[in-house]
């Protein structure tokens, strides 16, 4: 797959990192049998439940399938270097990175296939089923990996239904014609949420669909565009706080941001280029609350880098939390890091000559 970052790349499946409700908070361990054909099962670790939600470093696996320290993953990388204020501003302006693809569970992998080919009009860009290890996955998406957005669709064997929570907000996809989108998704049984009409900031139409499980995709009407996957928004507890740290530790711009006193929510778009020409990040706060229920469903974005290990420094220099240090994934050379932002959420950052590696 690409980089199947969490799931099957970067999370194993999600469930190798992370375990299912079925598992009672037990950690998965699976051993590392890889082969050039797994493409990218990156992240072969074992993360129990608890720490999952809980941000605290997880454990990982060695080439035999045995349990590392967190600590002794920084100690077998190739490099620790310490960065500055001055000199990971200067790295973080010249890496190159993009967002790459957002990984989430689902209960019938087959069935959202169909909902995000039929009703969504994504294209199946690769699928593959795991059964050593219990699970199978797909990336979907409007357009190539190596300049497009995806999502990653996990299926825990024997788990048919996750929590989604009360933090994940939605998926954006821009359509150039909404109501007829929400009229082809009635007509195959899908549940529309809010029907469409002009949003209240006098902005273009909008409505918004639930998938078979239960993540919202808000759709908005727009021309064509080379990226129709338009956002993944998020909420969050301190919005001036989660600004600061995306701009400062991940490099991304702020394109906007709106108070919305009526709705009583204030968000801010964050991003690596103009907003009609990539996915971006919508972080929204809502007045008064301070933190949410992250559930089980949704996992992570994962994010291109040049260097896992300066980006790593960088996190740490401007308060992120490190939850897998970087280095190559037990099995297979793929570099990448995991991180938390301030309300726990979490980012996996993907060698870019790797991932294009696992693309070929």
């Amino acid at each position: 797959m690409a980089l199947q970052i969490f799931s099957p790349k970067i999370q194993q499946p999600l469930k190798s990192i992370f375990p299912s409700p079925t598992n009672n908070g037990c950690s998965i361990i699976v051993p590392c049998a890889y082969n050039s054909s797994r493409r990218l099962a990156l992240f072969q670790l074992a993360i129990t439940q608890s720490q999952l939600f809980n941000g605290k470093a997880p454990e990982s696996l060695s080439a035999e399938g045995k349990v590392i320290e967190s600590g002794m993953i920084a100690e077998l990388a190739q490099s620790n270097i310490a960065l500055n204020d001055e000199t990971a501003s200067e790295w973080i302006k010249k890496d190159k990175r993009r967002m790459l693809h957002v990984v989430y569970r689902v209960g019938n992998l087959d069935k959202t296939i169909k909902f995000y080919r039929e009703c969504l009009g994504m294209k199946l860009l690769r699928k593959r089923d795991i059964p050593e290890e219990g699970y199978s996955n797909a990336f979907l998406g409007y357009g190539p990996e190596e300049s497009n957005f995806a999502v990653e669709l996990t299926y825990n064997y024997g788990v048919d239904k996750y929590d989604i929570g009360t933090g994940f907000g939605h998926f954006g996809i821009a359509v150039e014609d909404v109501a007829e989108m929400v009229d082809l998704v009635k007509a195959k049984g899908g549940k529309i949420i809010q029907e469409p009409g002009p949003a209240k900031d006098g902005g273009p139409i909008t409505a918004i669909v639930e998938d078979p499980d239960g993540y919202n995709f808000e759709l908005l009407e727009r021309g064509p565009t080379l990226e129709p996957f338009r956002q993944v928004m998020l909420r969050v507890g301190d919005l001036d706080q989660s600004i600061n740290f995306y701009k400062k530790a991940f490099g991304m711009e702020l394109l906007r941001k709106r108070d919305n006193p009526d709705n009583k929510n204030t968000i801010a778009v964050m991003g690596y280029g103009p907003e009609d020409k990539n996915t971006v990040l919508e972080l929204t706060y809502i007045y008064g609350v301070k933190s949410y229920d992250k559930g089980n469903g949704y996992a992570q974005i994962a994010v291109g880098t040049d260097d896992v290990y300066k980006t790593a420094e960088a996190i740490k220099l401007y308060g992120g939390e490190i939850v897998l240090e970087p280095g190559p994934l037990p099995g297979i050379n793929t570099k990448i890091m995991a991180c938390i932002d301030p309300d726990g959420w979490k980012t996996v950052f993907v060698d870019n000559a790797d991932f294009m590696k696992e693309l070929e």
